[in-house]
């Protein structure tokens, strides 16, 4: 008897099929060969990433469950570390209850991805990428590599083909996020606590009944590193990982391409994972590029996203900035990924109101996309899979504005500057290793303006709201005015433009006008 597909995969095995070459047409051959080089030559973004502007991030996993934040499968074996101590009153000590065993509490039987893919599209957000692992290393997908899956425990669903399914189903395009690599070194914190246990040690525990072995999630049967906080894969400070440990790698993350064909492909590493020491994670990319070259007969319809790239490596992938902004127009295509809240979800920033507000969303956008980039934004989720009612009033605010003046960010380009105004005069705050300047330089004014066109037409963001009557003054302009909108509005907009200065007067207070306005601007053709 055949095993019966799942809903989710009938459709991605239906997806994959009607892109594959039928008989009597001639074969796509790989365009890339694994090396950097070969991305940078041959890689082409796709136009419809490059026009989408804004994405939503599925940071949701295991470590969502205790609700206490990022990087908390590290930290609650960190000792005097507030998440050690939060856990130790929780659950209980750690070397009887680990991460494994909040793995095992977590079930997410809130969680409706039909349901949150349709509030992610009324955010007017064009493409969602899902956490497919973290550095705690479960795979959240049917994974045959890696016996630590969200289908064998903790909620047993097959939660990538099910974000798949309802992301593509609302009309979206849809990716995946990998962070695992590093499990290798994230991990040893918790080797004097349940981190050294292994398959022998599990008589009448929960996961020695399943036949689980810790050490396929911990990993930390090698030397420790001299650092284990440190990042990167320098050999004097960091182990190099096994052999079988990258075999491994490459095996959970081929299968993730091959069965649900990802159109995002985002690493959580400089660069690709492993990078610079090993090859793999170059390897994996150009597998991912070449295999999605072939499903689309030779057409480039997938990114791959890393960070700290410099120009070359730009090239090849797109560049992606954790929680900051560049100061300048930047090209190719770039991207920023930020969250709502943390991370992982935090029950202490929903206590204090800590979240962002959809102004500081929308202005973030603006600045984003006049500068050439898109904004990939993490929306917090519950450990049931819930999503709270102060997360959806900052959602509400975002797509309702979106609703209003998406036609001034969807599908437009870099004007020949992107702002003016005080913070744009101003130098403002460097980047830091992949970003980390988020909120930092001069607080916007009335006075600050962004950028784009499309089509011709030029679109003037106030990154404020200016007083009625105040003046919103565009210099430089390259040709006569012919007529200016105000999105939102329905009321003639009363501007002025002599020697390339177009000079518009603010309206009066009206409540469609929130967060931002966008003055569509055309001209004379020439």
């Amino acid at each position: 008897m055949k095993k019966l597909l799942k809903p989710a995969m009938i459709a991605l095995a239906a997806a994959a099929a009607s892109a594959l070459p039928s008989c009597t047409e001639e074969k796509v051959e790989p365009l890339f060969a694994p090396t950097l080089e070969s991305m940078e030559a041959n890689f082409q973004m796709p136009q419809w990433y490059k026009d989408a502007k804004f994405g939503i991030f599925t940071h949701w996993g295991p470590q969502c469950q205790p609700e206490s934040g990022d990087w908390y499968a590290r930290n609650m074996y960190i000792p005097n570390h507030w998440h050690f101590n939060r856990h130790k009153e929780k659950y209980g000590d750690q070397k009887t209850f680990g991460f494994k065993d909040v793995i095992h509490e977590w079930k997410g039987d809130k969680w409706d991805p039909q349901e949150l893919a349709q509030l992610f599209k009324s955010m007017g957000a064009k493409y969602v990428v899902s956490m497919a692992n973290h550095h705690d290393n479960l795979d959240l997908w049917d994974s045959k590599y890696q016996e630590w899956n969200s289908v064998r425990v903790g909620p047993k669903r097959d939660i990538i083909g099910e974000w798949s399914k309802a992301v593509r189903g609302a009309g979206l395009h849809w990716g995946v996020s990998v962070h695992a690599s590093h499990a290798w070194n994230w991990y040893e914190t918790s080797r004097d606590f349940d981190g050294m246990l292994t398959k022998e040690d599990g008589a009448g525990t929960w996961w020695g009944e399943m036949g689980l072995d810790p050490q396929e999630l911990y990993a930390q049967q090698h030397e420790p590193s001299r650092d284990s906080g440190h990042w990167n894969w320098d050999p004097n400070i960091v182990p190099p990982p096994s052999e079988a440990y990258r075999t491994k790698f490459m095996k959970r993350h081929k299968q993730l391409i091959d069965d649900y064909l990802p159109e995002v492909l985002y690493y959580d590493d400089t660069v690709v994972p492993f990078y610079p020491t090993f090859n793999d994670g170059v390897e994996l990319t150009t597998y991912f590029y070449n295999k999605m070259y072939q499903l689309n007969r030779g057409k480039q319809e997938v990114v791959a996203c890393g960070k700290v790239l410099n120009e070359e490596q730009r090239k090849g992938m797109v560049w992606d900035i954790e929680c900051g902004v560049p100061n300048e127009i930047v090209k190719p295509h770039w991207q920023t990924d930020t969250c709502i809240g943390n991370w992982h979800y935090d029950r202490g920033i929903y206590d204090r109101n800590g979240y962002k507000t959809p102004e500081t969303v929308v202005r973030m956008l603006i600045d984003i996309v006049s500068k050439g980039g898109n904004l990939l934004l993490s929306v917090p989720i519950r450990g049931n899979g819930e999503v709270d009612e102060k997360v959806r009033a900052t959602c509400a605010g975002v797509g309702a504005w979106m609703k209003i003046n998406g036609e001034g960010i969807y599908g437009t380009e870099t004007w020949k500057k992107y702002g003016a105004g005080p913070q744009f005069e101003d130098a403002g705050v460097a980047l830091r290793d992949q970003g980390f300047n988020e909120g930092q330089g001069k607080a916007a004014t009335t006075e600050d303006l962004r950028f784009t066109t499309k089509n011709g037409k030029l679109y003037v963001f106030t990154l404020l709201i200016p007083k009625p009557g105040a003046p919103v003054v565009v210099t430089d302009l390259d040709a006569p005015v012919k007529n200016v909108m105000l999105f939102g509005s329905e009321k003639p907009v009363k501007w002025t433009c002599e020697n390339n200065v177009l000079t518009i007067t603010a309206p009066d207070a009206d409540p469609n006008l929130k967060i931002s306005l966008c003055y569509e601007v055309e001209f004379e053709k020439k």
